[in-house]
């Protein structure tokens, strides 16, 4: 091996010339010892401009010393690195929120539409059943045409998702996307003036029963009434008039002894007629509030936010000077809960989630958030995107990763969600009643699994009947609502034409900022500020030592000082390279 050739062979490293600990001689490592004999001779043997380079080079390793050069590489390496890092910054920076009024785009850190980074990824075969989910709203894979069932005129209907933005290694994981919205006047123009047709089924009542009694060996409880087998059985057989269990079966009127009860000044409240509500809640104070950006004066005026608590999370945010006489917490109207059925916090959360046609009994639409999600989109820009645009009057985000119930309650099992053995109850029984795993043979259904921290509906006979019957699997099976979500949809949509409208995860991303629980928020570290040092001047310890003395130059110690001055330069490079940490 030649030194030219050692030298092509560690190019990426740096020349040959610039290591220094090693060079190529007679097919074996030379180290510094035997170098310095040869780099002696060199210099005296200088015949062309090879020689002279080699003396140049050798003239500079011997000012700053071979430690030095290497800490010069370093270095270098280490800008080149930030300003790349900075030029990546700046650039996920310049793609940040885009919000315009006519058609609006909207870009939440950088969004990037995360079905066409599904579609990238090697292992496609894997994900056959995303791709075809995805695919179903149009497009090619990378660009999905949005469905504005309004007509050709709308302003929106020509809109596509843009080109993804290049992968970013530092934040993988679902992404928010682009989605289209009119202008919060345009949106309040097209409400539609008329509630929206319910097929089949046109009056509907709930149970009322003061001793509900358990009969069967499946769960229940008292607030939902123990409804049996057959009487669920039944409730999927869609008449005109149907009279169900939906929770409260107790007392006067929801909210009245019932065990979810309210103060009688919040009974009057929920009483009102509202065209639009916004509601959300935190149970057993699992979650921080989030105040809701971006919401128009107009729906700051009509459009009521409420927020459900226990007394729990009341004594807490009382703790915390959060909560005073007056309910109000920014826009979010504070309704306590007394009485709470259910000794798990998370159940709790489940009566206004799916409830709300019982406690808001003379609404129109209602737009459900959980607890640890921030609204930062206009509620009529939102309405008017995935209800009034679509002709729906019930919408809700399909899960970013997963479409199948089997699949997805392996998930909650690994996670430790819920007991075990009841998830596997549940699915079990749900197998037997004709639940086949999700495949393309379903579309145009898109996905048996939600995202349900985000619900958007219409309060009509046919939406408060889907809410009443998933609610009722809540309460019989385990509290996690996307086992049992897909069952009731198909039951119902067999009965009757009717659909749901499930759109993509990443679009719910666009329009709700999700947080960190509480717990989780308590016992993170606060951020650590990165103060960078300069870097300590060289020799400064050797200088301190020697400042004012005049050291007698010896012949036998300049070379003790040579090995004095490397045992210097040694203890230099790690104080440099600790300041730089």
């Amino acid at each position: 091996m030649t030194g030219r050739s050692l030298g092509l062979r560690t190019g990426s490293y740096g020349s040959l010339p610039s290591i220094k600990n090693v060079i190529a001689g007679g097919g074996r490592f030379l180290h510094s010892k035997s170098f310095g004999s040869a780099r002696k001779n060199s210099i005296m043997m200088l015949s062309g401009s090879r020689e002279k380079e080699r003396s140049l080079s050798s003239v500079w390793y011997r000012c700053l010393g071979r430690r030095k050069v290497s800490m010069l590489l370093l270095v270098s390496l280490a800008l080149l690195v930030f300003v790349l890092g900075s030029f990546l910054v700046n650039k996920e920076s310049n793609s940040a929120t885009v919000d315009q009024q006519m058609g609006t785009t909207h870009y939440l850190n950088g969004a990037r539409n995360e079905a066409s980074r599904v579609l990238r990824r090697k292992d496609q075969h894997k994900d056959k059943k995303y791709y075809a989910a995805n695919i179903v709203n149009g497009g090619d894979g990378n660009r999905f045409q949005v469905s504005a069932s309004k007509g050709s005129n709308h302003p929106c209907a020509n809109f596509s998702f843009p080109p993804p933005p290049p992968p970013n290694l530092r934040r993988i994981g679902p992404r928010p996307c682009p989605v289209c919205y009119l202008s919060v006047d345009q949106a309040i123009a097209s409400m539609p003036s008329f509630p929206s047709e319910s097929p089949v089924l046109r009056n509907l009542t709930y149970v009322h029963d003061e001793n509900p009694i358990k009969n069967e060996p499946h769960g229940g409880s008292d607030f939902g009434g123990y409804p049996s087998l057959k009487q669920r059985n039944d409730t999927f057989d869609i008449k005109e008039s149907m009279t169900v269990h939906c929770g409260f079966v107790k007392g006067s009127q929801p909210g009245h002894l019932t065990g979810f009860d309210f103060d009688e000044s919040d009974l009057e409240e929920l009483q009102q007629f509202r065209e639009i509500i916004v509601a959300s809640g935190i149970f057993g104070k699992y979650d921080i509030i989030q105040q809701p950006r971006n919401i128009s004066e107009e729906a700051k005026k009509n459009v009521p936010f409420y927020m459900f608590i226990d007394k729990e999370t009341e004594a807490y945010m009382k703790n915390k000077s959060m909560l005073d006489g007056s309910k109000r917490v920014g826009l979010w109207r504070i309704v306590v809960i007394h009485n709470v059925p259910y000794s798990d916090a998370r159940r709790n959360g489940k009566v206004p989630k799916l409830l709300l046609h019982r406690i808001f009994p003379n609404i129109r639409y209602s737009i459900w958030i959980d607890g640890k999600l921030q609204l930062v989109v206009d509620p009529y820009q939102i309405l008017e995107r995935f209800l009034w645009r679509q002709n729906a009057n019930f919408a809700i985000s399909r899960h970013y990763r997963r479409f199948d119930v089997f699949v997805e309650a392996e998930a909650n099992k690994a996670a430790g969600k819920y007991d075990n053995s009841s998830i596997d109850a549940q699915v079990d029984f749900y197998k037997k009643e004709g639940l086949t795993p999700y495949s393309e043979a379903k579309l145009p259904i898109t996905s048996d699994v939600p995202e349900g921290c985000v619900l958007i509906k219409e309060h009509i006979p046919i939406t408060n009947l889907f809410t009443c019957l998933w609610f009722n699997e809540v309460d019989r099976f385990t509290s996690r609502d996307q086992l049992s979500f897909g069952i009731v949809r198909d039951k119902i949509m067999e009965k009757v034409d009717w659909h749901i409208d499930m759109f993509l995860d990443c679009e719910r991303r666009n329009f709700v900022i999700q947080a960190y629980h509480r717990d989780l928020l308590e016992h993170m570290p606060p951020p650590v500020a990165l103060i960078r040092r300069p870097p300590a001047l060289l020799n400064t310890n050797v200088r301190g030592r020697n400042q004012g003395k005049r050291t007698p130059r010896r012949g036998r110690d300049r070379r003790s000082g040579s090995r004095h001055r490397r045992r210097a330069s040694a203890g230099n490079r790690e104080q440099f390279l600790l300041n730089a940490v």
